[in-house]
């Protein structure tokens, strides 16, 4: 499944849509940000599964530790008509990224290439990570196999995931990583 997949995915189960809602935005503006942002989420998402060992292992590690911070029901809180706990998404955002200076570097390059304010961005992310966290943990346990969320997480980067990529590796996050380092040292 590619980036584009899942951001289709993501906008036909209505996520997009209640990221919208939840944050006084066109729906337009939530898929351009949602686009531009998810190449680096799920490079974090890819580096989080390595971290826990790599293969089936480090692909159950990071589901596993979705299922600390809500597994399935991060996406059900994001789209349900409750306030969203993005504390979830937070300390989502914080095992896949490591920093929230990374956060910070993501939501400014993508302000700067998009046009949408960064302040909206930082609160974009947390539900963005808390939908596809969501969907992840959903598709493997509803699978009870993790091929499936393999697919999603070996996906190409195209579009602005190519040009996050700057090393050309196939994961955006850690440019994204080196440029935090940089600008908050």
């Amino acid at each position: 499944m590619s980036e584009q997949m899942l951001l289709d995915t993501l906008r036909r189960s209505g996520g997009l849509e209640a990221v919208s809602r939840d944050l006084g935005i066109t729906p337009a503006a939530a898929i351009a940000g949602a686009e531009a942002m998810l190449p680096a989420i799920l490079g974090g998402f890819r580096k989080q599964a390595e971290a826990a060992g790599g293969g089936e292992t480090g692909l159950a590690g990071m589901i596993e530790m979705l299922g600390r911070h809500g597994g399935g029901a991060l996406a059900a809180n994001v789209m349900g008509p409750e306030p969203t706990n993005i504390t979830r998404g937070n300390g989502v955002l914080g095992e896949i990224f490591g920093s929230a200076d990374v956060s910070r570097t993501l939501a400014a390059d993508v302000a700067a290439r998009t046009g949408i304010d960064q302040a909206t961005l930082k609160q974009m992310l947390p539900r963005l990570a808390m939908l596809v966290g969501g969907y992840l943990s959903a598709r493997a346990m509803g699978s009870g196999q993790l091929g499936g969320v393999s697919e999603i997480l070996s996906g190409s980067g195209g579009g602005l995931g190519r040009l996050l990529d700057l090393d050309g590796d196939g994961n955006p996050l850690d440019d994204i990583i080196d440029m935090a380092g940089k600008l908050f040292k």
